[in-house]
């Protein structure tokens, strides 16, 4: 049977036909009040000022409201806490999302942890990693949450199964192997200095590429009927992992582009909206 493709791509659309209705349904029972994502870009990088405008334009297509805010590259870590605390403390807005990366004098992680944890709606800060692992709630880190979506929606069985996370990123490869545990996988996580890596993937029935290196995993690596998940992009159009030889032989995979990236900014949305209905439908 030729292999099951993760279309990220139409599962964001036919998620954003839902949150449309949820919006619309919100706005009608708040005066016409309607979730907001605040998005703070530092600097002028010109691949971050496209993801916000990305992200922005998400927003629009389903009836929410986005706040952007853009800060010179000169800005410093106190200038920029003290924009975050003025967000957190704005009951007009219910998410706040801190564009990575900002420039090198700013302190990123205290940035991203002075985000109120109920406007972390882009999963960055400890406190929402240290819940989510704890199986508490918070929201997850948008591109592994997403991943989880779209396994989910697709039916892929995770409990019992061996997932190998290649990458050990802090918001993407740790929180998607605490994910994976969460869902009763057995989870290894390996990186790029992992001695017998190739050996590692191919005992996984789940392999997730986040290591950041165009195909650095090779198709032979990943063994027959494995679902594989490829959370990279490069210039080159290919992801972290070697994905042309493998659609015949797996049993699900997700495309790049078009499989787990449009799920990120489709999560970070998704989760706005549950900020907003549980501020403004209180």
């Amino acid at each position: 049977m030729p292999a099951q493709i993760l279309d990220g791509k139409a599962l964001a659309k036919k998620t954003e036909q839902e949150l449309a209705q949820r919006v619309a349904d919100l706005k009608a029972r708040s005066n016409g009040q309607a979730p907001i994502l605040a998005t703070i870009l530092v600097g002028d990088d010109p691949a971050s000022a496209t993801y916000v405008k990305m992200k922005g334009n998400a927003c629009e297509r389903i009836g929410m409201e986005s706040l952007r805010i853009e800060l010179p590259a000169s800005t410093s870590t106190d200038e920029l806490l003290a924009k975050i605390d003025e967000l957190n403390n704005d009951p007009n807005v219910h998410g706040i999302l801190l564009q990575h990366p900002v420039p090198e004098q700013i302190d990123e992680r205290r940035c991203f942890d002075a985000i109120s944890l109920e406007k972390d709606v882009d999963g960055v800060t400890c406190l929402g990693f240290g819940r989510m692992s704890m199986g508490e709630e918070a929201y997850g880190c948008a591109t592994p949450k997403g991943i989880m979506r779209l396994l989910e929606a697709y039916d892929i069985e995770l409990e019992g199964k061996h997932a190998v996370v290649v990458g050990r990123s802090a918001i993407l490869g740790k929180p998607m192997a605490m994910m994976l545990l969460g869902a009763n996988a057995t989870v290894t996580i390996c990186h790029s200095r992992t001695k017998n890596l190739p050996e590692l993937v191919r005992q996984a029935d789940i392999v997730v590429g986040a290591v950041g290196r165009p195909e650095f995993i090779k198709a032979d690596w990943i063994k027959d009927g494995a679902v594989v998940v490829d959370a990279g992009y490069h210039p080159e159009k290919v992801g972290d992992i070697e994905l042309e030889p493998l659609v015949d032989r797996v049993s699900a995979y997700t495309p790049v582009p078009g499989g787990v990236g449009p799920m990120t900014i489709n999560t970070l949305i998704y989760q706005t909206v549950e900020s907003g209905e549980k501020s403004i439908g209180q």
